[in-house]
């Protein structure tokens, strides 16, 4: 099956990130309340936050282990490792593990000014780092989600190194890599362009396993559903938001906005069948 002949599946995160919004607070039983609702219109994924940085997430997915899910697949959110940790020594990995979830979603920097000023890693600490951490959720039987983050920033500084990042998370079993432009800047012809050279250049690998290309976007250029939307044209098929945009700065991409032109205005099928119950 080619690219063009995949559903598109959305991926929804307004529990994780939505709540970086201002003034956005939810509860413990507000978050399972919302995750309930996604999953009866159908949402297949949902990310129900980052177990490693805080109580609450932690509850949330042990009260979720004991709910009956129709539909979606819980993912629970995190790091790579500690540049100074063995992946089954590290906290942030093992919560994310013990979490229980069937999909795990690792971030890990694609941009070697992060890599070397803020991880203080060298670049091959960092591909290290990225390996390392997918294959410890992969090894645990769970489905590896690659969020590259800081994309589009790290390919314009170094397109080979951002590259290598997404080998890296490929090589150690990731099969769906997300491309995040966290900053919410870049225009929407660059990130076509992007998204095909970077396309092109993971799938012409020889003898390398498929991989779904996915997309997470940022509003602060008031482009987040413009952008994902040619994403898709260009052939991603897994594409992040949030209900109503909510997240930190100016937001993420609205999934209200993305899930209806997707399943009204295109012939691509989706992923929830129809977009769901619109």
């Amino acid at each position: 099956m080619t690219a063009a002949d995949r559903p598109v599946i959305l991926y929804d995160t307004t529990l994780r990130d939505g709540t970086q919004g201002e003034n956005i607070t939810l509860s413990l039983a507000d978050k399972l309340r919302i995750a309930r609702m996604l999953d009866e219109y159908g949402m297949p994924y949902v990310e129900g936050g980052w177990p490693g940085s805080n109580t609450k997430d932690i509850d949330f997915f042990a009260a979720a282990r004991t709910m009956r899910w129709e539909t979606a697949k819980l993912a629970a959110f995190g790091s790579t490792r500690h540049r100074s940790n063995a992946p089954a020594d590290d906290p942030n990995l093992r919560e994310l593990v013990a979490a229980e979830t069937p999909v795990v979603t690792i971030f890990g920097k694609s941009w070697l000014l992060h890599v070397i000023e803020v991880l203080g890693a060298t670049p091959q600490e960092n591909l290290d780092m990225i390996a390392d951490s997918i294959g410890f959720v992969v090894d645990h039987g769970r489905e590896a989600v690659y969020d590259a983050e800081h994309f589009f920033d790290g390919y314009r500084a170094d397109r080979d190194y951002a590259i290598a990042t997404l080998r890296a998370a490929r090589q150690a079993g990731a099969r769906t890599l997300v491309l995040c432009d966290t900053n919410g800047g870049t225009l929407t012809d660059e990130l076509s362009r992007i998204v095909d050279d970077v396309r092109g250049a993971i799938d012409g690998d020889r003898n390398a396993p498929a991989v779904t290309w996915g997309i997470h976007t940022h509003n602060d250029a008031e482009l987040a559903v413009a952008n994902s939307m040619a994403a898709v044209a260009a052939g991603i098929r897994h594409v992040q938001g949030t209900i109503n945009g909510y997240g930190e700065r100016a937001g993420n991409a609205n999934m209200v906005s993305i899930l209806a032109n997707l399943a009204l205005k295109t012939e691509h099928d989706l992923v929830p069948t129809g977009g769901g119950r619109l």
